[in-house]
């Protein structure tokens, strides 16, 4: 994989060669709060909560530690998630191919 790899999306720069982590979620409203799940939960509870949004969640601090460093790609509608993903995995694809 290359050294770098930069992906910028939404204001954000981000170095997609440093991700330790990346994982797509929802952030759901339920009982006057709002948490972070994963989308099979958000799915399975969607009678119970509101989805808000989605995200896709980046961590580049090591595995175990605590995430300081984490960035979040906001988006509307679920679709609109899985159209960044796959984006980012024709990425690193094409990144693993060359190396």
């Amino acid at each position: 994989m290359a050294d770098t790899m930069l992906y910028e999306a939404q204001g954000l720069q981000l170095d997609l060669s440093k991700i330790t982590r990346l994982y797509p979620a929802a952030i759901v409203e339920g009982g006057g709060a709002e948490a972070q799940v994963s989308l099979e939960w958000a799915e399975l509870k969607k009678d119970e909560v509101r989805i808000a949004e989605y995200v896709l969640v980046f961590d580049f601090d090591p595995p175990g530690e605590v995430p300081v460093q984490r960035k979040l790609l906001h988006f509307e509608t679920k679709a609109a998630l899985f159209e960044t993903m796959q984006a980012l995995s024709d990425i690193f694809e094409k990144a693993y191919k060359g190396a």
